[in-house]
Parts: C-alpha cells; sequence; structure tokens
C-alpha cells in the first residue's frame, strides 16, 4: 500500500531547520518563562497612555519588546505542532503559546481604548514633543481611525480573555481535521491499496481512470459525511463569533467589520462578486472544453480537477521545481533572486508530507527570523507552482522586514495574496517561453488555467457562500449541515452550470478552513487579479515597473491595503483588473484549445 512516511523517515535537508528560532525546546522554554515575566511590566502604564509624549513612546517601545519575543515564542510552537499534529507534546506548547499570546493582549488592551481620548492634533502635538512617535504614525492614524468600535478598557480586556475560548471552533476543527480524521483506502489501477489523504486527494481527483477517480471522490466525502454534525456545529460557531464581535464593536454586519480591520470598503468586495458572476460564461466555457477534452457528454464532480490533457501530466521533483521557480523570478531583479535562492538553501522550506504533518502549504516566520515554509510536496505541477506562491509570501515578509520597523512591517492579507500570486504567474510566462515541449507546455497551460479557475473562480465563490452564511446568521435564522449544503450546492451549481454536480460535492464546504478565517478568501480572488496587472507592466516596462512592485512588498504594512498596492500601479477600487485577469484566463483557453485542436 502506498503510505506516508513518519517524519522521521525524511531527510533533515527537507526540513526546515526551526534552530534559526530557538536551539532546542529547552530554549523555547526558557523564553517563554521570559516573556511570561515581562507581560506584567505593562500593566504599569494604565491609566498614563497619553500623560505625555515620553510615556507613550516608552509604552510602545516596552509593547514592542514584548511582543516580538512573544511572536518567536508562539511561532516556534505552531511550527512544531504542525509538523505532526498527533505529537501531545507539540500540541501542549502551541496551546500554551495561545494562552501567552491571549494574556499578553489581554495585559495591554486598555492602550488603543486610551489613546483614542486624543485627537489628531494632540497626536501631532506629542509627535512634536517626542519626535521619534513619528515612526509610529501609521499606528497611531489607524487606532484613531477605529475610535467608534473600540470598546472600554474593561471590555476590551474581557474580549482578549475570551478570544482562547472563543477561537474554539477552527481549533477543534484543524485538530479533527488533521489529527483524528482519516479518509479511506482505495485501490488504483493497478490494483494496489493508496491511503486517501487531504494532501493527495486533489492529486488523486487527476488520475486518468474514471472510475478510480469516482471511487477516490465518493470515499473521501464518505467520510466527510461521518463528522458533518461535528464539522456544521463547529463552523456555524465560528460564523456566530464573527457576527457577535461585529456586533459588540457597533458594526452593521460581519463583512463589514472584517474589512473594516484593513480599511478596505465593502464596495471592493461587492465588486469583485459583481465583475465575476457576470463573467461566469468564461468559466462555463472551460468546463465544456474540459468535457469534451476528456470525451465526456457532461463533467461529474470527479472529472473537475483533471487536466484538460487527460491525464496527470509529468512528474515535477522538488529540486527541478526549485531550478525553474528561482530562474522565474529573474525580471523582479537580481537581488530578489538572489536572496530567494539563499533561503531555500537555508532550509526555509519543509518539503514533504509525513504522517500527521498539517495539510496543505503556509509561509510564516518571525520579523527576527527566516521565513518558513510549509509544503506537502507530491512531486507534480501543481506543487511547483504552490512553492512559487509560498516563496512570494517569504520574500514579501523578507523584503518588508528589511525596510520598515517592526510594527509596520506586517503586511495585510490583501496585498500578501498578490506577492504570492505574482510569483506564480511570473512561473507561467518563464515556463512558456522557455519550454519547448508541446506536452509539457500544454500541462503548465492547463495548471495556470486550473489556478485562474481555482482562485479567481473558486474562490468568489467561497467569499459567496461566506457572505450568505454570515448574512443567514445576521438574519436569526438556523444553519444547520443541510442548510450549509444547501447553500453551498445551489452557488457550486451556477458556478459550473454545465456540469453534473453529484455524488457528495454538496459536503465540498466542510473541507474548507478557510471558512474559519473571517472574510478571508476574497482576497485570493483580488490577489490574483492584482497580480496579473502587475506581472504585465513587469514585462512590458522592465525595471521601473519591477521597482514599483518592490516598493509595494517593501512597504509592509506601512499604509492601507488599497494605499500600498497603488505603489505597483494598481487600482483595486476599480473592477479593472479583474476584468482584466478574466480576459486573459480566457486568452490562455483559446490559447489550449488550439494545441489540443479543440478550438
Amino acid at each position: 500500500m502506498s503510505s506516508v512516511p513518519e517524519r522521521s523517515d525524511i531527510d533533515a535537508a527537507y526540513k526546515w531547520d526551526l534552530q534559526d528560532i530557538y536551539a532546542s525546546d529547552e530554549a523555547w522554554e526558557t523564553a517563554f518563562e521570559a516573556v511570561s515575566e515581562r507581560v506584567e511590566e505593562v500593566a504599569d502604564y494604565e491609566g498614563r497612555v497619553t500623560d505625555d509624549a515620553a510615556t507613550l513612546l516608552e509604552l510602545l517601545e516596552l509593547r514592542e519588546d514584548i511582543f516580538r519575543d512573544l511572536q518567536q515564542v508562539m511561532t516556534y510552537a505552531q511550527l512544531r505542532s504542525a509538523e505532526d499534529t498527533r505529537n501531545q507534546e507539540y500540541q501542549a506548547m502551541s496551546a500554551r503559546a495561545s494562552a501567552l499570546g491571549s494574556e499578553a493582549s489581554s495585559a495591554i488592551s486598555y492602550l488603543e481604548p486610551e489613546l483614542q481620548s486624543l485627537t489628531e492634533a494632540d497626536v501631532a502635538s506629542f509627535i512634536d514633543d517626542e519626535p521619534e512617535l513619528a515612526a509610529y504614525d501609521h499606528y497611531l492614524d489607524d487606532v484613531l481611525r477605529m475610535k467608534d468600535h473600540t470598546r472600554s478598557a474593561e471590555v476590551e480586556a474581557v474580549l482578549a480573555d475570551l478570544s482562547e475560548v472563543t477561537d474554539a471552533p477552527s481549533e477543534i476543527y484543524s485538530m479533527l481535521t488533521n489529527a483524528d480524521m482519516t479518509y479511506g483506502v482505495v485501490e488504483d489501477p493497478d490494483g494496489d491499496e493508496v491511503e486517501i489523504t487531504q494532501s493527495n486527494f486533489t492529486k488523486l481527483q487527476t488520475n486518468p481512470d474514471r472510475e478510480f477517480r469516482r471511487r477516490v471522490h465518493e470515499t473521501f466525502y464518505d467520510e466527510w459525511e461521518g463528522v458533518r454534525n461535528t464539522v456544521g456545529t463547529s463552523l456555524k460557531k465560528a460564523v456566530r463569533k464573527h457576527a457577535t464581535d461585529a456586533e459588540i464593536r457597533g458594526y452593521d454586519s460581519a463583512r463589514a467589520a472584517a474589512l473594516d480591520g484593513s480599511n478596505v470598503p465593502v464596495e471592493v468586495y461587492d465588486t469583485l462578486v459583481e465583475t465575476v458572476d457576470e463573467n461566469l460564461g468564461v468559466l462555463h466555457r472551460h468546463a465544456d472544453l474540459k468535457a469534451r477534452a476528456l470525451g465526456v457528454d457532461q463533467l461529474e464532480s470527479h472529472d473537475l480537477y483533471m487536466s484538460l490533457t487527460g491525464d496527470q501530466g509529468p512528474d515535477v521533483e522538488y529540486e527541478q521545481a526549485r531550478e525553474w521557480v528561482i530562474e522565474a523570478v529573474a525580471p523582479l531583479g537580481e537581488a530578489y533572486q538572489e536572496r530567494m535562492a539563499e533561503g531555500l538553501d537555508s532550509r526555509w522550506v519543509d518539503v514533504y508530507e509525513n504522517r500527521g504533518k498539517r495539510s496543505g502549504a503556509f509561509s510564516s516566520g518571525t520579523y527576527d527570523t527566516q521565513p518558513f515554509i510549509m509544503m506537502n510536496y507530491q512531486d507534480d505541477i501543481a506543487s511547483m507552482y504552490t512553492l512559487a506562491h509560498e516563496l512570494g509570501h517569504s520574500m514579501h515578509s523578507e523584503l518588508a522586514g528589511d525596510a520598515q520597523p517592526w510594527h509596520d512591517a506586517s503586511y495585510d492579507i490583501f496585498v500578501a495574496e498578490i506577492a504570492s500570486t505574482v510569483n506564480e504567474t511570473l512561473l507561467t510566462h518563464h515556463l512558456l517561453d522557455t519550454v519547448e515541449d508541446d506536452e509539457l507546455r500544454t500541462h503548465i497551460l492547463d495548471e495556470y488555467l486550473e489556478r485562474f479557475r481555482s482562485t479567481l473562480f473558486r474562490q468568489t465563490m467561497f467569499a459567496t457562500f461566506e457572505q450568505q452564511i454570515h448574512e443567514r446568521v445576521e438574519a436569526g435564522d438556523a444553519l444547520t449541515p443541510d442548510a450549509f449544503d444547501e447553500i453551498y450546492a445551489d452557488l457550486k451549481g451556477d458556478y459550473y452550470a454545465p456540469a453534473d454536480l453529484t455524488g457528495g460535492v454538496e459536503r465540498e464546504w466542510q473541507r474548507i478552513p478557510h471558512f474559519y478565517y473571517n472574510f478571508y478568501v476574497y482576497q485570493y480572488a483580488t490577489g490574483i487579479s492584482a497580480a496579473a496587472a502587475i506581472v504585465e507592466r513587469v514585462l512590458d516596462e522592465g525595471e521601473p515597473a519591477a521597482a514599483d512592485y518592490r516598493e509595494m512588498l517593501a512597504a509592509g504594512g506601512s499604509d492601507y491595503p488599497l494605499d500600498v498596492v497603488e505603489l505597483a500601479g494598481i487600482d483595486m477600487a476599480s473592477p479593472e483588473p479583474i476584468e482584466s485577469a478574466v480576459g486573459i484566463y480566457d486568452d490562455y483557453l483559446g490559447e489550449i484549445a488550439s494545441l489540443l485542436d479543440l478550438a
């Protein structure tokens, strides 16, 4: 049987080097205790935040010292936990770190309510008295901007204390799906047994044998059927948490609250959904083309991930993927390219799947350490693109960390998903420009089309689902597993109208962890739209456009997201980047149709 290895069986060269954070678990314990003791120091400033400029500067610098160390404590524990979610010691470390984070947030929860007693004129006067406060001008502006939605110091302290409890739905879901659940075993076309995991499910759905794909799909979703009440309850409670938080803070909706945290108008969200909805015909064209390519009358649920070529495509081993991704980012400048190559040599990446490892992929790290990328690399084209994606995040962190102080280095997700997708887009252009083999070119085009489909269209569908389930709760309606199924199936039917979607696809909402992230997913769709426009500029204009883009990355969180993106020459308040992205998608559909003689 094809099985997933234990972590101890994987070569150290393919595992991240967490010693860049702490040399050992014992060193982590020492750091944990030190941060725990320092958290108490912030209590001395309660009630004195606005006494004078010197006191405010002193507190902000103390907060930075404590939270920089806390960031390392929390990141180390979270990454150790992700390595093997079955490891109880690391689960306990992660829980302790999370609790310490809540304690620290609660201890300093008085800061922003007290700051909001100041006027803009008061802040300007403080900066005149203490010029070093000018480094915090964006933070102070953002605090005053949120004045109407910040509660008293007492209420803010209670909310901070409760965060560990109210985050329970997401944590329970993660443990259920990563540590406790199994997803079945199926026999492959060669007669071998294959264990289905969250990490290999999508790849198994690209097997040329349609009956095998059907068995994988049904087996996988049968396992989800067995936990639908648990998952339904956890998602319902997460939605209720978002809605309650918004109500407490005086917002009209959870969506408005989530977007206002980044100062993104809800009109940006609405423009995305409306523009994509108006262009579903292009997605339907993709579905029709796929049915013709596969020689079937109508696509079914287990066909959606299939390549237009009808096979899984060539293997792309990790070392080859590294080489191609490094080559692809050359238009962003030699320094960017060299920094990425050095990072890969420095074990930024935890490459392969192991038993108990968290599913999916992410980029993490701290201001004072190198980035860390978790992968579950599957030796395929899709994994190569995921590597490019996560390296985009990591390089964003590197450039922002170089240019900004700690409090301005953390960038908003709205901008983050642009940085990751720029690298994917550059990879596509590089491979199409350099690869001569028609079969590989076709697979590259197909992969990029699938990423467009899954990022622009699928994530917008997710965003619509997320909006609808929150609106139901806000209207006082019940959210049951049947209700989730119905809402999801209706949306899937609209987006994939040419397909016959049966066989458990209505349960797909259960396997999407991002629904716990509070209106996160729309930013994938805006991200790919902005990325397509940025890459077009870089390839057309060369270094001046690349310099604008690097300036955007280096800005980190020093300004509001829409303003940061404008540094790269893109206006995300307009539908134009989305419409342009749809046009690119349509053009690539035409190109691959010609290659496959399906035009």
